[in-house]
């Protein structure tokens, strides 16, 4: 059974009906914003996760003693999610920050997840944006890309949101897309297709996030903040206990756009032509031949190729298995230098 399977067929109408208000462009700006404590519960951390006075703004705080992190208090099947975020300034290598989406708590040997996790660096190098996604389970193929950031991000709040259909996902900063993932039948049921919950976490990764973990958190600067403010959670609430959901089946509106208008497909490919450092479909230490549901662009391809010769050249193949995060260093490490 594919992971459409847990769903009933009028619980996926439903969620269509649910959206009806999404533009063409996926801009959350005519989406209600929410106070913290309308959409989210604290997820770990105690202290280190201050809501303040406004009720609209969070600061995670990640010290020696911990992390911290927080969740919708909803399960949501398909939708367009966003915050504006700022991240941690000076010295964060090994520091993650993640917003993203998963239902692994529910489904533990079959989760779902996309995610948007933003990687610290060294002094005077540059934070770093990574996305992935996850459908049913499979974590054995890692479907991340990685970018270089074109801006500061700890100067200023900047809007990171996910759009999430039966058909496609998109990843957007500052409303300008910079990844979409169709879905395809050779996919499968490796499309994220099951209700999930939203997260936002900052975390201790020094055993990988930075070269490999040869960077590692430096506590010396904590605590590090991250800030979050803006909420959108624009999607079809789904009660966990019923399989039932809150989308209005009255609502007469247009519905949902099947894809990217042209303007954001040019904005799109000029900003993944700069900043794109890393993606899967290309990686040839990974795959012998691109994961079935890959789109070679040739032009992409080859700039990464002369960006990172091995891993997106012919390659040197590894015996054993190579960790998804060992393989990225390499392109990390190549732009890093």
């Amino acid at each position: 059974m594919t992971a459409m399977g847990f769903l009933p067929i009028h619980l996926l109408f439903a969620s269509f009906l649910c959206f009806f208000s999404v533009l063409v462009s996926g801009s959350g700006r005519n989406f209600p914003i929410l106070d913290f404590e309308e959409g989210y519960n604290p997820l770990f951390g105690d202290d280190n996760l201050i809501v303040l006075k406004d009720g609209k703004s969070v600061h995670l705080h990640l010290d020696e003693r911990t992390g911290s992190g927080f969740v919708s208090q909803d399960l949501y099947l398909h939708g367009f999610f966003s915050a504006s975020i700022k991240l941690p300034s000076d010295y964060t290598a090994g520091v993650v920050v993640a917003f993203y989406m998963s239902n692994g708590d529910t489904f533990a040997k079959n989760h779902d997840e996309i995610d948007f996790e933003f990687l610290g660096n060294i002094r005077g190098k540059d934070w770093r944006i990574q996305t992935n996604i996850y459908g049913n389970g499979s974590t054995n193929i890692g479907r991340e890309e990685r970018y270089g950031l074109w801006f500061d991000p700890s100067e200023d709040f900047h809007e990171y949101a996910i759009l999430w259909t039966q058909s496609l996902i998109i990843f957007y900063v500052d409303n300008v897309p910079i990844r979409e993932v169709k879905r395809r039948a050779r996919m499968g049921g490796e499309f994220p297709s099951k209700p999930m919950s939203l997260y936002a976490t900052i975390w201790d990764g020094s055993t990988w996030a930075t070269n490999g973990g040869k960077y590692k958190v430096n506590y010396k600067y904590a605590p590090y903040i991250a800030e979050f403010s803006d909420f959108i959670l624009h999607g079809c609430a789904i009660d966990p206990t019923d399989q039932s959901s809150s989308c209005d089946h009255s609502q007469n509106s247009n519905p949902i756009p099947s894809g990217i208008t042209p303007s954001q497909r040019a904005k799109m490919e000029s900003l993944r032509k700069k900043h794109l450092t890393y993606s899967y479909c290309y990686d040839r230490i990974r795959y012998k031949a691109p994961p079935p549901e890959c789109v070679i662009n040739p032009a992409e391809a080859e700039r990464l190729r002369v960006f990172d010769p091995v891993t997106f050249g012919k390659g040197r193949r590894h015996r054993g298995k190579i960790h998804h995060h060992s393989v990225l260093n390499q392109a990390e490490s190549a732009a890093s230098a």
